[in-house]
C-alpha cells in the first residue's frame, strides 16, 4: 500500500486559499470596522481660498507664517486645490488669540535653560457656495483646554533659537487646522 504524499503548495489549494482571503478581506471591508476606501475628504471640494490669518496679539508675523505653513499642509496632504476667494468654493479663515512664551526651566544665573511657546488659534471653515460654516473650532479664553494650539519646547543653551521654537509650533498647529478639514468619522 502506497500512501500519496499531499502536497500543500499544489495549485488548487493555493488558488483555494486566495479565494478564501479576497472573501475574508472583502467581509472585512463591509462590515464596518471603522475605516473608509478612498480619501477623508469631500468629494464635493475642489478649492480653498485661505487669506492671511489675523492677530489680536500684539506681536507681529505669527500671522504670516501661520498662513504659509497652513498653505503648504493643504497642497501637501488633501486634495484641495487653493484659490482666490471670488472663485472657491470654501474660505479657510483663522485668528491667532494667544501667544505664550514661558521659562519653565533656568540656571542659577536665571538665564533660560528651556523655553516653551503656545499659539492658539480660532479658524473657521465655511462653504462660499451655501454660506455654511463646515467646521469651526476656537479656543476659550477662560483657562479651560484648547482645541488647537502648537506648542514647542527649545532650549537656547542647545543653540535652539525662538525661531526654530516658533517654527515648530507654528508646523504643528497647521497640521491640526488641516486636520479640522477631513471628514469626521
Amino acid at each position: 500500500m502506497t500512501a500519496s504524499p499531499t502536497h500543500s503548495n499544489s495549485p488548487s489549494r493555493r488558488s483555494a486559499i486566495l479565494r478564501l482571503g479576497v472573501w475574508a478581506f472583502g467581509l472585512l471591508g463591509i462590515s464596518g470596522c471603522g475605516y473608509t476606501v478612498g480619501a477623508p475628504y469631500a468629494a464635493d471640494v475642489r478649492t480653498v481660498h485661505v487669506p492671511t490669518f489675523t492677530c489680536s496679539d500684539f506681536r507681529r508675523g505669527y500671522e504670516l507664517q501661520l498662513t504659509e505653513a497652513v498653505q503648504k499642509q493643504i497642497q501637501l496632504r488633501t486634495p484641495y486645490r487653493l484659490a482666490k476667494e471670488p472663485g472657491a468654493d470654501t474660505r479657510l479663515t483663522g485668528r491667532i488669540v494667544s501667544i505664550d512664551k514661558r521659562v519653565p526651566n533656568q540656571n542659577a544665573t536665571d538665564d533660560p535653560r528651556e523655553l516653551e511657546l503656545s499659539i492658539g488659534v480660532e479658524v473657521k471653515w465655511e462653504d462660499l457656495r451655501t454660506g455654511q460654516i463646515i467646521n469651526q473650532q476656537t479656543i476659550p479664553l477662560a483657562g479651560n483646554v484648547a482645541q488647537v494650539l502648537g506648542t514647542s519646547s527649545f532650549a537656547p543653551e542647545a543653540g535652539q533659537s525662538l525661531a526654530t521654537g516658533t517654527q515648530d509650533a507654528v508646523n504643528s498647529l497647521a497640521r491640526q487646522v488641516v486636520g479640522l478639514m477631513e471628514i469626521p468619522w
